[in-house]
């Protein structure tokens, strides 16, 4: 379980705040708008209204206490920079901050944001590749050259055995796990014989599984 402090309770700050909840973590939701901080209250551990630029304000919340803070703020740059700018210097362990655009995330990560989340343009990646394809069940990408596909055991490997398929020698790729009537089982073993019923988690250059299951 971790302490959350989360900055801005808009569409995403709230989603990330359910989600959060749902997960068992603590999080503390901060908001300049009222009806917005009453209807999170439910959701949430505690939420204040409160204006996250205001350097005093922030540091009556002990951002240094917290595991991570992050910043959600939308449709207000400036805010969301100072505030980024703010917890960084008042202690904040892991400071994450949302950005609309790829300039804004690098003004972000210059000011202080360890991390910074473009939600639009990383659904958009994950969606071009999981729907551009017939091959492609989920997707993640870890960096510039590697990630992890769930994809459709292909035909020809069918009634035979992880072992026997070799993909690690062949392409560099590693089988992480077999999904099975929705449950994914990651205990896998070179004599795992694979089916038509089933799909595979893979790990790997991003190239090589793209050549590896014609994607």
């Amino acid at each position: 379980m971790k302490s959350i402090l989360l900055i801005g309770v808009n569409r995403f700050g709230s989603l990330l705040a359910n989600q959060f909840s749902k997960h068992g973590h603590e999080i503390m939701a901060i908001d300049k708008n009222e009806d917005r901080v009453n209807a999170i209250l439910p959701v949430v551990t505690d939420a204040q209204i409160g204006d996250s630029t205001n350097e005093a304000f922030l540091r009556s919340l002990g951002v240094n206490n917290y595991d991570v803070c992050i910043v959600t703020i939308g449709g207000d740059f400036q805010s969301s920079l100072e505030t980024t700018s703010l917890l960084k210097e008042l202690g904040g362990k892991m400071v994450v901050s949302r950005a609309d655009r790829d300039v804004q995330a690098k003004f972000l990560l210059r000011n202080g944001a360890d991390e910074v989340i473009i939600p639009e343009k990383q659904i958009a990646q994950w969606a071009a590749i999981r729907y551009g394809s017939e091959h492609v069940l989920d997707y993640l990408k870890l960096d510039d050259d590697h990630a992890i596909y769930e994809v459709p055991v292909p035909k020809d490997w069918i009634g035979k055995s992880i072992a026997k398929m070799d993909v690690r020698k062949k392409f560099g790729i590693n089988i992480l796990g077999v999904k099975e009537n929705g449950k994914m089982n990651l205990s896998v073993t070179p004599e795992t014989v694979l089916s038509g019923d089933k799909s595979i988690l893979v790990l790997g250059k991003q190239r090589a599984i793209e050549k590896c299951f014609r994607i």
